[in-house]
């Protein structure tokens, strides 16, 4: 082959080896810049649009802004609602998590503090005789005239203290997740103050309407007993015949048989109250006069983006979401390196003597 067509043979060699590794440097650079690249979250924007009118008004007012002692005029309900926010034992629980949320934000909040505290050691450190610090030991006086000891003791007491710079807000997003947990914890005790109330009130009413039934039950039973007394003696008087008075004692025993069906109800009923106002079974005290007063006398709706407004489940949803997107910057923010300021001021020496010398 001619030398020239060696040359051009060798010139293309290297211009593919040269393609080659630059193709695999630019992968290898892909492949880096991939794997130190974060991931995406996923969002989605929120649709806070509301329509300006409900029902053809504009009225704001709302009962919801009314306090449930002004929403209830019973004294009975009233009294059930007051034991039932003073022992349930689901509200209980939600307020010992407000405390826990709250001593996270105590938490939260001393980060952005120095860590101060107390180190004290002791221990005993002994090395190889034929070592280059064996050597020096076995030459050096620790004092004048005195050999250095061995094993030779080594005992600590000092401070140290250390301080985190929150350069990328990570303490500070840490501490406004917390804030907002502790606002959700507070939205989801009105939620369970509301459906606690909500729940007595109906169980109440309930028990109520079925006092009513019993009532009304009793009567008719009073009705057909009297109507069987009549209809016996028309079989006395040979006006009748004995169908007639066993479909009156049939009608009589059916009627009987639903005022069972109602007491076991009632019975049921005041067991729920109990059980939400957490205490035994007990009768449970009423006025019968209260169902037929309605109760409020008006009711104003208002609009709906007050009514959103005011559900606290709501709130506490939104508070969670708020946390959450925070929570997200802190985990990227863990990914970040991070700036530390350390101090240690201490005594340590061979004897406890000079610890205090």
């Amino acid at each position: 082959m001619p030398l020239e067509g060696k040359c051009l043979q060798k010139k293309v060699i290297i211009m593919l080896n040269y393609k080659s590794y630059k193709l695999v440097g630019i992968v290898a650079v892909s492949l880096c810049y991939g794997a130190c690249k974060l991931p995406t979250v996923a969002q989605r924007t929120e649709n806070k649009t509301v329509p300006t009118m409900y029902s053809n008004t504009q009225d704001t007012s709302n009962i919801a802004l009314q306090k449930w002692s002004n929403y209830f005029n019973d004294p009975y309900l009233s009294a059930l609602i007051d034991t039932a926010l003073h022992n349930n034992q689901e509200l209980n629980i939600t307020l010992q998590e407000i405390l826990i949320a709250r001593s996270e934000v105590r938490i939260r909040k001393g980060e952005y503090l120095p860590f101060v505290g107390l180190q004290a050691g002791a221990g005993v450190d002994k090395v190889g005789r034929y070592t280059n610090i064996g050597a020096l030991e076995a030459n050096t006086e620790i004092e004048p005239g005195r050999e250095m000891p061995e094993p030779l003791a080594d005992y600590l007491l000092g401070l140290h203290a250390s301080w985190e710079v929150d350069i990328w807000g990570k303490l500070h997003n840490a501490k406004r997740a917390a804030a907002n947990r502790y606002l959700s914890t507070i939205d989801g005790k009105n939620f369970v103050i509301t459906s606690l109330i909500a729940e007595v009130a109906n169980s109440y009413y309930e028990l109520l309407a079925l006092d009513k039934q019993l009532a009304i039950v009793e009567q008719n039973i009073q009705i057909q007993s009297d109507a069987l007394d009549v209809v016996k003696l028309q079989k006395l008087a040979a006006r009748t015949t004995e169908l007639a008075v066993r479909r009156f004692e049939a009608q009589v025993l059916k009627t009987k048989s639903l005022q069972y069906d109602i007491k076991q109800k009632i019975t049921e009923v005041e067991n729920k109250i109990n059980f939400l106002l957490a205490r035994y079974p007990q009768p449970i005290a009423r006025n019968d006069s209260a169902f037929d007063t309605p109760v409020p006398e008006m009711i104003s709706a208002g609009v709906p983006a007050q009514l959103l407004n005011n559900r606290p489940d709501i709130k506490k949803a939104e508070q969670l979401l708020t946390a959450a997107k925070l929570d997200v910057k802190v985990a990227k923010a863990q990914f970040y390196p991070s700036l530390g300021i350390s101090a240690n001021l201490g005594y340590q020496a061979f004897n406890p003597a000079y610890l205090v010398k």
